[in-house]
């Protein structure tokens, strides 16, 4: 498409915002972006995904949770039941020291958590994004952007740009967005820990309940697994690693060499040598780098803002990345509905999510320090942990993480 269509088609007229955001240019289009643009498009804005890779990513490895919190927020765009449809429901958790397990409070009143593939979820907000009437390019990669009092112009790699009156940032945790409106704003940190998925058959010393996750601390490292909807049952690895590498490195890395590493990482485990003996490299994910987001001192400029990853990233411990991500979508889609100064909206927007997301990540901060508790920790965590279960207020804890919900309805002041 030429730049003057595509200009024409971003600034196509919505008569619901005669004096306020009526355009929006979105970038990036995994899980936050089309989870915006959707969101938009009920909110009576014309949106446009514009996403770097050539293509839609069905391939990409590994799966993700989402918690009770981000399915009730991808009802509200009529999105759930398609995930649902492609998920594993989790219903019971357990945590594992050297192998003994001990059951996990449940919390009463709300859905399982939900297990899906990353490449399906994908696939899934597409769908109903396109469906809501949102267009997608690919192989556009923003390289800059350009505020005035009455939009914002992006440029990308291609030479070609596109225009509209605000621009959402929903990429990721390496965000040009972020970079552009703010120059000097703080880059993801890395954990320490690098991610693996790998799938195996059931067997008979090797099988879990359906409806079961485990996390587990083995001797050297932390691993989690579960059984899915086809019998396999799935692991993920978390690699204690000092040297950081991207996604791309670690793929570079063939899967028989990271599969001897992770057998004897795993080897004096039970089941996690199991898990490890029997994964093929054909059956292995490598999923990357694990990174936490410190925090960002600028949400937003005059014109641009910032959603999910790029913004906020939690470590994959607290279950909540996804559906943090999914969450703001929505409400940065309500504050630009209800209030027609954009920069107004945006600071609205921040107000409405820093204190949630932030507290979030600083949980899973916490958690990522005890994925290695070395001979003595594990000694302490046998005794303790019956005992802090038994103490600690579950509901309390974890009630207001998952029982979230956006009252899409209402307006924002």
């Amino acid at each position: 498409m030429s730049t003057s269509q595509n200009t024409a088609s971003q600034n196509t007229v919505n008569s619901s915002h005669p004096t306020g955001v009526r355009t929006a240019i979105v970038i990036g289009g995994g899980i936050a972006g089309p989870v915006t643009a959707t969101a938009l498009r009920k909110a009576g804005i014309e949106a446009t995904v514009y996403e770097a890779y050539p293509e839609l990513g069905e391939g990409i490895g590994g799966g993700l949770a989402l918690a009770p919190n981000g399915m009730a927020a991808l009802d509200l765009i009529g999105a759930a039941d398609a995930v649902r449809a492609v998920a594993t429901p989790v219903t019971h958790t357990r945590m594992a020291i050297d192998g003994r397990p001990h059951d996990l409070p449940a919390l009463a009143g709300v859905e399982p958590l939900q297990i899906v593939g990353r490449g399906d979820l994908h696939r899934v907000l597409r769908d109903r994004a396109v469906r809501a009437g949102v267009r997608f390019e690919y192989g556009r990669r923003l390289t800059g952007a350009v505020e005035s009092p009455d939009g914002v112009e992006a440029r990308f790699a291609d030479g070609g740009t596109a225009t509209a009156d605000v621009l959402i940032g929903a990429d990721g945790v390496r965000s040009t967005v972020r970079s552009l409106i703010d120059p000097a704003a703080p880059g993801a940190d890395y954990t320490g820990l690098l991610a693996f998925q790998g799938y195996v058959e059931a067997a008979a010393d090797l099988d879990t309940e359906p409806g079961v996750m485990t996390f587990a601390f083995g001797k050297r490292a932390y691993y989690l697994y579960w059984k899915m909807a086809d019998g396999r049952l799935t692991w993920g690895a978390n690699l204690p690693s000092k040297q950081y590498m991207s996604l791309t490195e670690a793929r570079a890395v063939p899967a028989d060499q990271w599969l001897r590493q992770l057998r004897e990482t795993y080897r004096d485990d039970t089941p996690g040598r199991l898990l490890a003996e029997r994964t093929t490299p054909d059956n292995l994910d490598i999923t990357g780098a694990i990174h936490i987001m410190p925090p960002v001192p600028h949400w937003h400029s005059t014109r641009m803002a910032l959603v999910g990853d790029a913004v906020h990233a939690p470590s994959n411990s607290t279950g909540q990345g996804a559906s943090m991500a999914i969450e703001s979508a929505l409400q940065l889609a309500r504050c630009l509905r209800d209030i027609p100064n954009p920069t107004a909206a945006f600071a609205t927007y921040e107000a409405l999510r820093s204190d949630r997301v932030e507290r979030i990540t600083k949980r899973g901060a916490r958690t990522n320090r005890t994925k290695t508790p070395g001979p003595v920790g594990r000694k302490a965590m046998h005794v303790m942990m019956p005992l802090f279960f038994r103490l600690m207020n579950f509901d309390k804890v974890m009630g207001a993480e998952q029982r979230y919900r956006i009252d899409w309805e209402a307006p924002v002041r």
